[in-house]
């Protein structure tokens, strides 16, 4: 996709995928961590260039914990079952009236909601309305908030808030029976 603002569906779409890639791809994961944390990716190996000095140890890679994909196929199989999101991103929408379009994101968007809300508990990480001056002291939380824009210098730092953030405060997912397949998300339907 070379749309550098996506669409609210875009968004969806890429959220989504984005997800469950981080999820089943260790390597992707990391760099989603890199990039999220704005370490520069590591360059290429320079051919035939003199080494340099060395430089002080580096510091220590975090360690990532390996996270099962159960919870994430189960919350996947929701979303189907309330919303049917697998079935509207996969669907080509390209033939579709933009109000046709509408109405069945007006479906998902419900059913999203209904689910998320019966699931997880969810604030903003912010107290403070959007478009509010606000000030991050030294040692802010820099993964509940993202610094944005023209970045220079070190903290406190002084600017406004674009996006309140969202947390989750508890998550009430189903049990699951020992033998249910959690990758079978929507089971296959056949009319008699």
């Amino acid at each position: 996709m070379t749309d550098s603002n996506p669409s609210f569906l875009g968004r969806i779409s890429l959220a989504v995928g984005t997800f469950f890639r981080i999820l089943g791809d260790r390597e992707f994961a990391r760099g989603v961590v890199r990039i999220r944390d704005g370490v520069p990716a590591a360059p290429a190996a320079a051919a035939a260039t003199p080494a340099p000095a060395p430089a002080p140890a580096p510091a220590p890679t975090p360690v990532l914990k390996e996270a099962s994909p159960a919870a994430a196929l189960q919350l996947l199989g929701l979303l189907q079952r309330d919303a049917r999101l697998v079935d509207f991103v996969e669907e080509d929408i390209a033939g579709y009236s933009d109000a046709e379009i509408g109405a069945a994101a007006r479906v998902v968007h419900e059913g999203c909601r209904a689910v998320l809300r019966e699931h997880f508990t969810i604030r903003p990480v912010r107290a403070e309305a959007e478009g509010s001056r606000v000030t991050l002291p030294e040692g802010f939380d820099a993964t509940a908030v993202r610094l944005t824009g023209n970045v220079v210098g070190s903290a406190p730092f002084h600017g406004s808030l674009s996006h309140r953030g969202w947390m989750v405060e508890e998550v009430r997912l189903p049990r699951l029976a020992e033998r249910h397949d959690a990758s079978v998300i929507a089971p296959a339907e056949v009319e008699l």
